[in-house]
């Protein structure tokens, strides 16, 4: 197997609390992959352990084949990880315009993507100079994710892409990270385990800081006992 990213047993913690207690995934290349879990099992945290947000304590975090732990957050990016976090973090007073292109990570990025871009999103074109705080909660997410493919990135973590979102907007969301997935791997964090199915290959789900389970998303779809354990869905 291919892995563009590998996580091997991190710990982490935030201040004195210890958050991560042993999580391990991998990401096979051009794969969706998701991380499943109950609020606060420590999802978000392992995205932002793998970018070194939240640098892990001990084990490993391999990108590409080489390990990235330790770094600064904005050598790990460089590399080609984009972060999509949570809350969408839209710079409210810039326009749609200026929020993708201080995304650059170098002079012309935007130029060269911006068809794409404007493709997967077409209300991001329509609304160019609006400025970020005008959008509504659906384009703001799409601003988000739309930023993070500004720069070349070979490997995506999306925190939560669905949340607070109508059904109808979900909906879009879900085809356009199908679509960038044809250009780019994708590790996602979602609640929404219908928006998860319908998305992931692959899946790794977190209990209390720990990975307890990874398989095929298509396994996990049939296994009721696993949902219903961990997820607590059905």
């Amino acid at each position: 197997m291919n892995n563009v990213l590998e996580v091997h047993d991190i710990q982490t913690f935030i201040g004195q609390y210890h958050i991560l207690e042993g999580v391990s995934l991998e990401v096979p290349r051009g794969s969706i992959t998701v991380l499943l879990g109950r609020n606060g099992a420590g999802k978000t945290t392992t995205l932002k352990s793998i970018i070194g947000l939240t640098p892990p304590k001990t084990g490993a975090v391999l990108f590409n084949g080489a390990e990235i732990q330790g770094k600064p957050t904005f050598r790990i990016t460089g590399q080609g990880i984009g972060y999509v976090p949570e809350h969408r973090a839209v710079f409210r007073d810039l326009t749609v315009e200026e929020n993708l292109r201080i995304a650059e990570r170098k002079k012309g990025d935007l130029a060269l993507r911006g068809d794409f871009i404007f493709n997967l999103f077409p209300d991001l074109k329509r609304l160019i100079k609006l400025p970020g705080g005008h959008l509504s909660g659906g384009q703001q997410q799409m601003l988000a994710v739309a930023r993070a493919l500004v720069p070349e990135n070979t490997l995506l973590l999306i925190d939560e892409p669905s949340e607070g979102l109508a059904p109808v907007i979900i909906e879009q969301m879900i085809e356009a990270i199908r679509q960038l997935s044809a250009y780019t791997t994708v590790l996602l964090v979602e609640q929404n385990f219908i928006m998860a199915s319908q998305l992931a290959d692959r899946y790794t789900i977190i209990e209390s800081g720990r990975s307890v389970k990874s398989g095929q998303m298509a396994d996990l779809v049939k296994d009721g006992d696993t949902i219903r354990r961990y997820l607590g869905a059905t």
